[in-house]
């Protein structure tokens, strides 16, 4: 009968946690949305309440989005074999659906991996290049280019934006991190800090333009949460509500 008892209050103390667990999670899309829409309600409310139109002569931003690597270029590699550039794919898409379900200019320096697949033609170098001018060429651009962090050892762990010298960077670099913080990683001490010159796109684009490492592919726990669909959305819904916030105050 101990036995019994014992399996029971094993099987009942497991369905306590798996329950926890997926109220943590529900909670967690939860509060990403209401980031969002308080986003929306403030890009939307004029300071007497109108709607205020974007200037004529001014051009609405357009959001670039550069999903790091891909192709053959799979970046980082976790020791369970996943490939950074499919995680940061997978953020970078959803973050392009909300924020273009939010009203906003678009763009996406790639949408998948069938380009870059042959060894002996590619070049990051050149790869690097051609997204750079497709920024540069796109009409009042804000890079956000998605990625993730890799280091030697396991321990070190949490998203970290970077953000170049170009005016505008850093405001909306700081409130990326200040969100993604506050809503997903409280525990997550890293601050958002200037990027180092080696990261070309942070370099040779002619516009705000940040670079956000979600999370560690070196840390096994990490890379849990980084697969997990539901967490890609919540970085997702973070990151494109800390953009409208930030293109609402440069317009207004």
């Amino acid at each position: 009968m101990k036995v019994l008892a014992d399996r029971q209050k094993f099987f009942y103390n497991k369905t306590i946690k798996t329950a926890a667990k997926r109220s943590a999670g529900c909670a967690l899309v939860l509060l990403c949305a209401i980031l969002l829409c308080a986003a929306l309600v403030r890009m939307l409310s004029a300071h007497d309440g109108r709607v205020v139109p974007a200037s004529a002569s001014m051009p609405r931003p357009t959001l670039v989005i550069d999903a790091g690597h891909g192709g053959i270029d799979g970046g980082a590699i976790s020791a369970d074999g996943t490939k950074e550039s499919d995680l940061n794919l997978a953020v970078a898409l959803r973050l392009e659906s909300i924020v273009r379900l939010c009203g906003q200019n678009t763009h996406m320096t790639r949408l998948d991996d069938h380009r870059k697949t042959d060894m002996i033609s590619y070049s990051e170098r050149d790869d690097l290049k051609d997204r750079a001018l497709i920024v540069n060429e796109t009409a009042r651009p804000v890079l956000i280019s998605i990625h993730q962090n890799d280091y030697p050892t396991e321990q070190p762990h949490g998203a970290q934006v970077l953000y170049s010298a170009y005016a505008g960077s850093e405001k909306l670099g700081k409130l990326i991190q200040s969100n993604l913080v506050s809503m997903l990683d409280p525990g997550n001490r890293r601050l958002a800090i200037p990027s180092p010159g080696e990261l070309y796109l942070m370099v040779n684009t002619r516009c705000p333009a940040v670079l956000v490492e979600c999370g560690f592919m070196s840390n096994s726990l990490e890379v849990s949460k980084l697969k997990d669909a539901r967490y890609q959305t919540a970085l997702a819904v973070v990151i494109g509500a800390s953009y409208c916030s930030y293109v609402n105050d440069i317009q207004l």
